[in-house]
């Protein structure tokens, strides 16, 4: 445990290239063990903090090699609160849910498959625009479920 846990908050900033959302795992799995989050809280959290990221890369950022992804993990009461943001226009329509047997069975073309285990996984689900340039998912996960 850290001695002010009200006040610890970790940024990191990512290349805009699949492969860095799991320098972003690994943090947020330290981040969260930090607080004594329960393992499978922690997988949770890796799973969510992964999608949100793949998705600023390929959607947001639209995979230009000059864009920056910056991920912002912060804990207070027995809750981390993870913000991914990129420099895209953000979701103009959030796809529907997906089929899962469709997928399981190939017959469906896999989107909007991350946004379902961000909602699935977290307790709190925000998107926005930022407040200067780009756009914002909000995550937040409770220590226990």
């Amino acid at each position: 445990m850290t001695e002010n846990q009200a006040d610890s908050t970790v940024k990191i900033i990512l290349a805009n290239q699949i492969g860095y959302e799991r320098l972003a795992m690994a943090c947020s799995a330290s981040f969260a063990k930090m607080f004594g989050f329960p393992k499978d809280r922690i997988e949770d959290l890796k799973t969510i903090v992964a999608e949100a990221s793949i998705n600023a890369m390929q959607h947001g950022n639209k995979g230009r090699a000059d864009a920056k992804v910056i991920v912002t993990f912060g804990y207070q009461e027995d809750m981390i609160r993870v913000k991914v943001a990129d420099e895209g226009e953000g979701i103009k329509e959030k796809p529907p849910n997906p089929n899962i047997n469709k997928i399981i069975e190939e017959d469906e073309v896999v989107c909007g498959f991350g946004l379902f285990l961000i909602e699935q996984l977290a307790d709190q689900v925000e998107y926005r625009k930022n407040a200067g340039k780009g756009h914002v998912v909000e995550m937040a996960l409770k220590m226990k479920a």
